[in-house]
């Protein structure tokens, strides 16, 4: 969202010109420096640890060390818990040993507890210990004064942890107002006890008996014993521009760094709209973690945007590795790069430093080796990408707002006028009655289950916006059930927490409490969220949470979600409310149909409840541009179902540019056109016939691969591998696509190098890989791979080429929407490689239910080419699915003309096929074999 639609009084007269400016106001936002813990860390240099390891402390079981470390400056004690985990990964923990009050762990993200495996020592002595970590000659050695972890394998270091000695954990304490009277106070009333116990046993006098008063003696005594720091700005409280914040608990920020020798290539950490391999942040600001609604967000810039995914892959021609700091509050992320000598040469290496607000040290080291292998590690601890319904696959048209039912009716009657695909038309927040959720606008759309049951007759959907900030009315049920149920988030000082969003005046509800969130789930039943349909999906926008009248235009840190403050909890409050609204859905079904939920705001972990998109972007060519590394960025993280708003969000595109732009948007996995209030309607045909017809192509290309999209998010949710790739994730030897963020694969068989320059007459694509080939999707020009491919283009192309040795599955016939090609035939493309052979996949399953999955209902076939034969095969055998759809052509890429073509099924039949040969292009086309898409059968070329 950018502007309120009804001027709701001077604050929002305000807000819309904050909202509505050419970019982002940078002054809304802190810089590191403008946070005080960020400045404090940041002040520490690299330098010689104080903390040590006290050997003598450490206990070890079969799969858990634990030991004690000691700040030489302080005196203060921390307890490091180190695990080995299944799957060749390592788990840190670091944690105050007597922390004044518990510090926040961060639940629910974890999809279980990791299982772990054994630990063993093979080593020790005074200085360190050695463990093994099994497999590979892996070792952690944990080296005590100074403190320091390396992870090895063999002779080769692979991570080292506080080298660069910037491990620091402020303690939790009591201010230094109170703590001198406690202190006196606790001494003199525990030294009376402890002279009663005595006085009342045959012990000698306690002046006489020290070690046996230490055993009596409570922890607030031992914390006298401990050097008082000196108190800096912003520990106890913290002002950013006119907004006060109380820090009860006092300073809590963690920091530990990070080595990676050998390493010159980093990514991750979304979202930010910035270059896909991470930058050095020498000189700037760090990356900031931190969800925030901004507006219109600049690009190339490391400030917080909507999202926050604590993860971080490194990646070399020899390795690939993954850390995973597991904090929700507010985080900083330093990147640094060396160089370092090893024997006579001097290599790369990378220094990541992670900074958060409050909270512990949690942080899981993946090792890899390969780029799958991190993708599975770290889906093993957050889970997969949900699996969606098909239709959510295909087009999505939006606007902020469709006026009413009629403008609705006339917007899906233009897509069959002008012979468009689309699957759902959106409603934002102008379709409810003032701005409350679950409603409808009286006046405009006074019959919603008219308006669903017209788009269900065509097989088409809806989604509606529902916002997690609910308007303070009395006469609004939503909230007056909150407010009875007391769910609301609390101000420091106990009274509902209350902010200024779209209705006005509004509370924001508590959705950390599993209570709230079972209360919202049950908000979605069919009999409560009124005139609602199984065809009505979810959208939910402005849950960073945004809070116009807030600090950075969000929630008030010092706001409490039961004992904990939204300090701790802020990054997860987005993955909260998708959470919530995606259970509703499941359970307003009976537990049987999928959820579709797209969510702004997203932590570790939100892959498993729906997508996301990049939020409030601009029509500009360079936010065109920036939508290929930030979903690229997601994807690597476990979050595939990612899209931009096609257009751009904020101001109107030009027609080259909206062209452009659903080229790109059909090729990326969340497809849907938005437009900000203010435009001019932007629906496909509003821009000539020419653009029509090269939109309307745009978007059947995406149709017609419908069949491939839904196998790569089936593959997805069963193994964690992202949808959206970039080159090195496939070829992770080549250096050459190390950096490339222009084009990208889809899976590994499809690579898309969209059109995202002004007024191009071309394109140059890298085809990756010495020995493969590439065919373009249009041409069927075959080209090798490891070159850089000039490619002329005009207003149609869309630069798209298979990978020989591929074999892809699509539907050519077009119809209104996905489900009205549910029977479609397939037509496989089978494109051959230098070896002559292909293999592929095919997916089917009933597209909305989960049936496949607590049934096992769904088809999975292995289609595979080699001597002449292709071969449709059975890769679940103990599932079972039915289907009409059938095999109604096969085009062979890269291939010599047969004599002739035969098909043999599974009852053993012979048939001869007919068939079209193109010799230029070395293009073979059968027609009808007629097979079914789930049977076994042969296709013989003589």
């Amino acid at each position: 969202m950018a502007a309120p639609s009804d001027r709701m009084g001077l604050l929002f007269l305000t807000l819309l010109t904050v909202c509505c400016t050419d970019a982002v106001d940078r002054s809304n936002f802190k810089t590191c420096d403008q946070s005080a813990f960020c400045k404090r860390q940041r002040d520490v240099k690299p330098g010689p640890s104080p903390y040590r390891a006290l050997l003598e402390t450490m206990q070890l079981s079969d799969s858990r060390l634990t030991l004690q470390l000691i700040n030489d400056n302080n005196k203060v004690r921390l307890l490091l818990e180190l695990y080995r985990l299944q799957g060749n990964m390592t788990r840190v923990k670091i944690n105050e040993l007597k922390p004044l009050k518990p510090r926040y762990e961060v639940p629910d993200v974890l999809i279980k507890d990791p299982p772990t495996e054994p630990l063993s020592v093979i080593d020790r002595d005074e200085n360190g210990v050695v463990l093994s970590l099994g497999a590979d000659e892996q070792r952690v050695i944990i080296s005590a004064r100074p403190f320091r972890l390396d992870v090895v394998e063999g002779a080769k270091v692979l991570l080292s942890l506080n080298s660069r000695g910037l491990l620091v954990f402020e303690r939790l304490r009591p201010r230094k107002d109170t703590i001198s009277h406690k202190i006196t106070s606790t001494v003199g009333s525990m030294w009376d006890k402890i002279k009663s116990v005595f006085s009342s046993s045959s012990e000698t006098d306690p002046e006489e008996n020290p070690d046996a008063v230490a055993q009596n003696v409570p922890e607030q005594v031992e914390a006298a014993d401990e050097v008082q720091e000196e108190d800096q700005p912003g520990m106890w409280d913290e002002t950013f521009k006119s907004h006060a914040d109380t820090k009860p608990n006092g300073p809590s920020s963690i920091s530990l760094d990070f080595s990676f020798p050998d390493v010159a290539h980093v990514y991750g950490i979304p979202e930010h709209a910035d270059s896909l391999k991470l930058k050095s942040t020498e000189g700037g600001d760090p990356y900031r973690l931190y969800n925030l609604d901004v507006f219109q967000y600049e690009l190339y810039n490391p400030m917080a945007l909507y999202g926050a995914v604590p993860v971080l892959l490194s990646h070399t021609a020899d390795r690939t590795m993954g850390l995973f700091w597991l904090n929700a509050a507010e985080t900083w992320v330093d990147i640094g790069t060396s160089s370092v000598t090893q024997g006579d040469s001097e290599v790369p290496e990378t220094n990541v430093r992670w900074i958060s607000e409050s909270g512990i040290i949690d942080v899981f080291i993946m090792l890899g080796p390969r780029p799958t292998d991190v993708f599975s590690q770290y889906a093993s601890l957050t889970g997969t990408q949900a699996f969606p319904p098909l239709s959510a696959l295909a087009y999505h048209q939006c606007r902020w707002n469709y006026n009413d039912q009629e403008d609705v009716k006339e917007v899906d009657a233009g897509f069959d006028e002008h012979d468009i695909p689309y699957d759902f038309i959106w409603l934002d927040i102008e379709h409810t009655d003032g701005k409350r959720y679950f409603t409808w606008d009286p006046n405009k759309f006074s019959q919603p289950r008219e308006m669903l049951q017209n788009l269900k007759d065509k097989r088409r959907k809806m989604v509606t916006i529902v916002d997690p900030h609910i308007k303070v009315d009395s006469g609004y049920k939503i909230h007056n059930e909150i407010r009875s149920k007391d769910f609301y988030i609390k101000n420091k000082d106990g009274g509902d927490y209350e902010g200024w969003c779209w209705p006005g005046n509004a509370g924001y509800p508590d959705f950390t409490n599993p209570e709230m969130r079972t209360w919202w789930a049950s908000k979605f039943a069919y009999d409560q969220y009124e005139g609602s349909m199984d065809n009505l999906y979810t959208w939910n926008d402005m849950n960073e949470p945004s809070v116009f009248n807030g600090p950075e235009v969000t929630m008030h840190k010092d706001a409490l979600h039961g004992p904990w403050e939204h300090r701790d909890v802020h990054n997860l409050y987005g993955f909260y409310v998708q959470m919530a609204t995606a259970e509703g859905q499941i359970q307003r079904s009976g537990g049987v149909e999928r959820p579709f939920v797209l969510t702004r705001a997203f932590f570790a972990g939100s892959q498993r409840y729906g997508a996301v998109w990049t939020g409030d972007n601009a029509a500009e060519w360079g936010h065109l541009k920036m939508s290929i590394p930030m979903c690229l960025s997601l994807g690597l993280v476990g979050i595939s179902f990612c899209g931009a708003d096609v257009g751009g969000f904020f101001k109107s595109p030009s027609e080259e540019l909206l062209v452009r732009w659903y080229q790109a948007g059909a090729y990326q996995p969340f497809f849907r056109a938005h437009a900000h209030l203010d435009t001019p309607r932007r629906e496909p045909w509003l821009f000539g016939p020419d653009n029509t017809a090269l939109i309307r192509e745009a978007v059947r290309q995406r149709y017609t691969l419908l069949p491939y999209w839904y196998q790569l998010f089936y593959n997805a949710y069963r193994t964690g591998q992202p949808v959206m790739r970039p080159l090195w994730v496939e070829y992770p030897e080549n250096v050459a696509t190390f950096a490339i963020e222009d084009e990208f694969l889809l899976g590994k068989d499809l690579l898309v190098h969209p059109v995202t320059d002004e007024r191009s007459q071309g394109v140059t694509a890298y085809l990756p890989g010495e020995a493969e080939l590439w065919y373009d999707v249009h041409t069927f020009k075959k080209h090798n791979g490891n070159q850089n491919l000039y490619i002329p283009v005009t207003m149609s192309s869309i630069p798209v080429f298979q990978r020989g040795g591929s074999i892809i599955s699509r539907k050519d016939r077009m119809r209104r929407s996905s489900a009205c090609m549910e029977d479609d035939p397939y037509t496989l493309y089978v494109a051959l490689n230098a070896q002559g052979t292909a293999e592929g996949e095919l997916y089917i399953d009933d597209g909305h239910s989960f049936n496949f999955d607590k049934q096992r209902q769904f088809i999975h076939r292995r289609l595979t080419f080699a001597e002449g034969a292709l071969t449709s095969s059975n890769l679940s055998p103990d599932s079972s699915f039915s289907t009409a759809s059938w095999v109604e052509k096969v085009v062979f890429m890269g291939v010599s003309s047969p004599n002739a073509a035969t098909l043999k099924t599974q009852d053993g039949t012979e048939s001869a096929l007919e068939f079209d040969f193109d010799a230029n292009a070395e293009l073979l086309t059968l027609r009808k074999p007629g097979v079914n898409a789930g049977a076994d059968w042969t296709i013989h070329l003589r």
